[in-house]
């Protein structure tokens, strides 16, 4: 109920907002634009981009359509905008395994992008909660279990993540090296495929943002052990942190969020920014968003590079004292 109050109070003071935003920019789209999500279809960054297209078409008089360009947890779509012309008609909406990839082609030198010199951010789409789950075969109800039932097996369980280095690639190494056990690692190509092999029980397992896997936790098919964020998600309040059992270097706040080639003008940002903030605050998009258990964005461009930035700087350590790659 807090969640859906704030959610309504702040889509409430978007109908005032909007206009006045929507007058700042003077950059107008002469073209479709696209908006590149490097992960297949059907996870929770394609839902909330697809939400955000429709909206900002609406908006902006111009068609938007939302392409996947998924693989290499998520390099490959963004390398696309990072090489598109600066002209606001090709952006990314990306997710926190941004920041994971990136350090770990980093780590390898092999990053065709840099995320604090190729990429403009403009505004948070949403803050989704990232939840550590297993399929409903594993014993397991929190993460002392699971670390239990994987030593107590004659051969190392799978995990699943959205590819090497992505975000659960990387949580996945971190809570082997902390829990002293062991689990071989299956990449996906996006967090809908490995959702699928969860369910049909060939990954025992993994992680997907909240919005994406509500369903199949409500339905019981997966069973949520931990949350990433510093804070227990509204949705799942009974579902303990990873700090609370244990594991603080497991900690990593889920967002989604639009960014734009680094060479875009100015002008143009100022418009996408405001046409995004007053997206996020539209009354049917928020509580859209606030029923996929997430929280509506539309933060300055200053207060979202912070956020992206900042995540970048922590996860950089532990790539590379895990020494992660990327395929």
């Amino acid at each position: 109920m807090r969640l859906t109050r704030r959610v309504l109070a702040v889509a409430t003071a978007g109908l005032f907002a909007a206009p006045a935003l929507r007058a700042q920019g003077t950059w107008q789209p002469t073209a479709p634009i696209r908006i590149v999500v490097p992960f297949p279809a059907g996870g929770t960054t394609d839902i909330l981009a697809r939400l955000y297209a429709q909206r900002l078409g609406e908006t902006l008089g111009v068609s938007v359509v939302v392409e996947n360009r998924g693989g290499a947890g998520g390099s490959i779509g963004a390398d696309v905008v990072a090489k598109a012309p600066a002209d606001g008609q090709v952006l990314l909406f990306h997710n926190l395994t941004f920041s994971t990839t990136t350090a770990a082609l980093e780590f390898v030198g092999r990053a065709p992008h840099s995320i604090e010199r190729d990429f403009a951010p403009i505004s948070l789409g949403a803050n989704v909660p990232m939840m550590l789950l297993v399929n409903a075969q594993v014993p397991a109800t929190n993460l002392a279990e699971l670390i239990a039932w994987a030593k107590a097996q004659p051969s190392p369980p799978f995990y699943g993540s959205t590819g090497p280095g992505s975000t659960i690639n990387l949580i996945g190494e971190v809570l082997k090296r902390d829990g002293g056990f062991a689990m071989e690692h299956v990449p996906f190509r996006g967090a809908a495929p490995l959702v699928q092999e969860m369910l049909a029980g060939r990954i025992a397992f993994g992680g997907d943002q909240l919005s994406s896997s509500l369903q199949h936790i409500r339905g019981g098919a997966l069973r949520p052990i931990a949350t990433l964020a510093a804070s227990r998600a509204s949705a799942l309040p009974n579902i303990p942190t990873v700090r609370e059992q244990g594991f603080p270097n497991a900690e990593l706040l889920g967002w989604n969020g639009f960014f734009a080639p680094s060479r875009t003008p100015q002008p143009v940002l100022a418009r996408l920014h405001a046409e995004i903030a007053a997206a996020a605050r539209h009354p049917p998009l928020a509580s859209r968003i606030a029923e996929l258990g997430a929280e509506p964005g539309g933060n300055s461009a200053a207060e979202f590079t912070a956020q992206v930035h900042g995540q970048i700087a922590a996860v950089r350590p532990l790539v590379r004292d895990l020494r992660m790659q990327v395929e």
